[in-house]
């Protein structure tokens, strides 16, 4: 079965607002070596909505050089989306319709590497169905004050333990997880 990893980024106050992320060089290069190495990436229909208005081309060119390298690998890796409002999706993405529950589970389930898991609500729904293998939080050392925040409304709670930490020059850390249980 295919691992499914959640990777977000979020302020020390646990906000996950994506105006709040001031992702640098170093976390663009973590953030597309991790993507290079997955088949897939599964997103709820905000999220990649948004991904797909900063990151599709032509809009993505206009980002500095330094950030080209994760514009060019989220434009080619496959997408899935969970939506019940979309009719039909495009940038490589195949739409997950019906039980999106076991739409997931079936997409853990076929053959291939490991699928990333990217957003705010859908991905609480994913890891409150307990589909997510493996964390990575990079966390920044700055307090927003404000939400949305990390897995608000997960109906239980998570039992981490931590495998990977990763100090950036900038104070934020990279730290990846896996549950307990």
């Amino acid at each position: 079965m295919r691992t499914l990893t959640y990777s977000i980024n979020v302020t020390l106050d646990g906000c996950i607002d994506h105006s709040e992320g001031r992702p640098d060089a170093e976390v663009h290069q973590l953030a597309t070596e991790a993507l290079a190495q997955a088949d897939g990436l599964v997103l709820g229909r905000v999220t990649y909505e948004l991904m797909e208005q900063s990151w599709r081309p032509p809009a993505s060119e206009a980002f500095p050089d330094w950030m080209q390298p994760f514009a060019r690998t989220i434009h080619e890796i496959p997408k899935y989306v969970a939506s019940t409002t979309l009719a039909s999706v495009d940038w490589n993405a195949e739409l997950l319709g019906g039980d999106v529950r076991e739409a997931v589970r079936e997409l853990k389930s076929r053959p291939g590497g490991p699928l990333r898991l990217g957003g705010s609500t859908f991905a609480t729904d994913v890891v409150g169905w307990g589909l997510v293998d493996e964390y990575e939080f990079t966390v920044y050392p700055w307090v927003a004050g404000h939400g949305p925040y990390l897995l608000a409304g997960l109906p239980h709670p998570l039992d981490l333990t931590p495998t990977a930490r990763h100090d950036l020059a900038s104070g934020a850390v990279a730290t990846t997880y896996r549950s307990r249980g």
